[in-house]
């Protein structure tokens, strides 16, 4: 679905406890937690406002999100 919020606290809600520390105490995570919410966020805006964007070029972004959301789960499940 166009516009959907896929924000980590979103989509690993069972972890908010876990997502909220590691976002003070891991810079790692901290890193990987903010590129993936800012690329979520341009990914919605872009989505919404049916703005003008290559398909290929969207792709790429929505394969990078995907990428940020593995390595951040990778973390949380440890």
């Amino acid at each position: 679905m166009l516009g959907e919020n896929h924000s980590l606290h979103h989509e690993f809600p069972e972890h908010h406890d876990l997502i909220d520390r590691l976002m003070k105490e891991d810079l790692h995570f901290k890193k990987i937690a903010d590129e993936y919410n800012a690329l979520d966020k341009e990914i919605r805006t872009l989505e919404q406002n049916n703005a003008p964007i290559e398909d290929i070029t969207l792709h790429e972004m929505k394969k990078k999100r995907s990428h940020l959301k593995d390595e951040a789960y990778q973390i949380l499940a440890k």
